[in-house]
């Protein structure tokens, strides 16, 4: 057994087959390992009354590394709890693209074998911080893996608004909304908008104006120690919101400002030795392989 990992957290997409069969495997297989063992409670059931069920943040507290089992949306709802803990993070891919779920759900164990002896790497992913404030006081915050996302309620359309860099004007905006991302999330929601992809290792955050009314508007990508505010115009209609990572969803009123900077909490990712971002991409979004 690794010195480096005694107890493992196991967390998944919970009334999901597939997932809860791989639960399952890496539950018994760690056991028989000699690892402790904790499962967080929302799937912790469909395993039978032999797995030790927890809450996410105990989790957190007590496991060296957690186990996520699902697609990036399950790693993304886990890593905005656990970036506060000093947890390592490895993915099990049981959803499409899995640009953060590494280990494969049916043959796991060799990969996740050299990993537990210590053979991988860590890489550090910072996350932002969204605060909607309301006449000068703080009303609601949260925080983002991918992106933060500005944009109408239930029905899409054009509002307007005002960005500001680090309390510079940069420029106003009638658009169906803003994106702001980090270089984690510049393969998601970002990318579809036609943004830039940015390296992992970059310090650096892309915003992405979504369908501006205007032919000149294009992303722009600036410092992470920046300071991103938001002015929402007064004469936009009421149903605005924040949403962060397409999970968590923040009110905002006409007249609201939305600041966005780098949270102080970083996820800390485990990788296989060897993992290639690179090959990465090419996999998941079909890039072209060598030609000679």
């Amino acid at each position: 057994m690794s010195n480096t990992f005694h107890t493992i957290g196991l967390i998944g997409k919970p009334n999901h087959k597939g997932t809860t069969q791989t639960l399952k495997r890496l539950h018994h297989w760690l056991s028989m390992q000699g690892y402790k063992v904790l499962v967080e409670e929302r799937v912790a059931g469909e395993l039978g009354p032999q797995a030790q069920s927890v809450d996410l943040l105990e989790i957190g507290k007590q496991c060296d590394l957690a186990i996520v089992v699902g697609g990036d949306g399950n790693m993304l709802g886990a890593a905005r709890v656990l970036a506060r803990f000093n947890i390592g993070v490895i993915g099990v891919n049981r959803g499409n693209l899995g640009f953060l779920t590494d280990l494969p759900p049916d043959s796991f164990e060799e990969t996740l074998s050299k990993v537990l002896e210590g053979e991988f790497e860590i890489e550090q992913r910072f996350l932002l911080e969204a605060e909607v404030h309301r006449h000068g006081e703080l009303k609601s915050s949260n925080t983002a893996v991918n992106e933060a996302v500005l944009h109408p309620g239930k029905i899409a359309h054009m509002i307007e608004f005002e960005v500001y860099i680090d309390d510079k004007f940069m420029y106003s905006q009638r658009a169906d909304g803003m994106i702001i991302s980090t270089p984690t999330g510049s393969t998601a929601y970002s990318l579809s908008a036609g943004g830039a992809i940015l390296t992992p290792n970059l310090s650096a955050m892309i915003l992405v104006p979504m369908f501006p009314h205007t032919l000149s508007c294009r992303p722009i990508v600036v410092d992470a120690a920046s300071i991103i505010k938001l002015v929402v115009s007064p004469h936009n209609a009421d149903n605005l919101e924040v949403s962060c990572d397409g999970h968590v969803h923040l009110s905002v009123l006409p007249g609201d400002e939305i600041i966005i900077k780098r949270s102080d909490e970083t996820l800390r990712l485990v990788h296989p030795k060897g993992h290639n971002y690179f090959h990465v991409l090419r996999t998941k979004l079909g890039w072209g392989s060598k030609l000679f």
